[in-house]
């Protein structure tokens, strides 16, 4: 078995490579078309976000076993694609879910309590005690889109803080639990303060979040997205905060960014958001922990054995 790595990743994940007598290449720099010059010298794949595993690679990949994703997230790799020329597609998104939802915690909390802006005035010599009063989360009845690994993380962290959490799983069901209720989208439309959004990127999730979506919600509402940029129509956000349906988004991911996520185009709708004291964005930063990228490391070597 001979592995291509695409990506800069943990070092530990090529020690556990070296450990178990696997061989590799790494090339992190060469471009699509000098990975598909030599990819019929590898028997699997190991990427991040720097290629896009289409089609037209996939069929020049004809010695490929399989493709796996270090993280989580597979939208860009043709899986339907791969699964018709026999090529196993996964991912080791189990390692960086307790992370994301860690964060989602954080950044929820922060807006609630107004952290962020209250510490942003302080240097600026502003002592507003009043004007940060803050609201809490127990009483709140928040909606989980999507029950994965980062959907179950984030419901974990909120057990225990007196708020009710309705899950809606389109793929998924028999969940229910003592503290987390199995529900229809139209029951996170009626009752849910919050909406957190843990799904994937395809097509059928693409703008998820859009007027329609916003119209639906009987309560004026909070949004978190640690998930992927486009889930959410940044312009119908911005809509919904003007007409105060919205009444704050903590996001870590944006539509704007581009496949790598190492970048985004600043444009006037994410200079607006920059400059809502409703809004908190960090850069793509939830499943970034140090010890997810160890959990993903080992999580991977570990299916990667299994298959071999």
């Amino acid at each position: 078995m001979h592995l291509l790595i695409t990506d800069k990743l943990d070092p530990l994940f090529t020690q556990l490579l070296n450990e178990n007598n696997i061989t590799y290449e790494i090339d992190v720099d060469g471009s699509e078309e000098d990975t598909l010059k030599k990819i019929n010298y590898f028997n699997g794949l190991i990427v991040r976000n720097r290629l896009n595993i289409d089609e037209h690679f996939l069929h020049q990949a004809k010695n490929l076993k399989f493709i796996a994703r270090y993280g989580s997230g597979m939208e860009l790799i043709n899986t339907a694609c791969a699964a018709r020329l026999n090529i196993e597609c996964f991912n080791s998104g189990e390692g960086n879910g307790n992370s994301v939802g860690e964060h989602a915690l954080g950044m929820i909390l922060c807006l609630f309590h107004r952290i962020h802006n209250s510490m942003e005035q302080l240097k600026k010599n502003i002592w507003d005690r009043k004007g940060n009063q803050g609201i809490e989360l127990e009483g709140k009845t928040i909606g989980i889109i999507g029950y994965g690994n980062t959907g179950k993380a984030f419901c974990e962290k909120l057990k225990g803080l007196n708020c009710s959490i309705m899950v809606y799983d389109k793929y998924k069901n028999n969940f229910s639990d003592e503290s987390v209720q199995e529900s229809s989208l139209k029951d996170l439309y009626k009752y849910c303060n919050i909406i957190s959004f843990h799904i994937p990127l395809n097509g059928e999730t693409i703008h998820f979040m859009n007027n329609d979506f916003i119209h639906n919600m009987l309560n004026s509402f909070y949004i978190i997205n640690t998930s992927r940029g486009k889930i959410i129509n940044t312009k119908h956000l911005i809509k919904g905060l003007k007409e105060k349906k919205i009444l704050g988004a903590a996001l870590d991911v944006h539509e704007h960014e581009n496949r790598k996520f190492n970048n985004i185009n600043i444009d006037e709708d994410f200079n607006y958001l920059l400059n809502c004291d409703n809004v908190i964005m960090t850069p793509h930063i939830a499943g970034l922990s140090k010890e997810a990228s160890e959990k993903i490391s080992r999580i991977l070597i570990e299916k990667i054995k299994k298959l071999i």
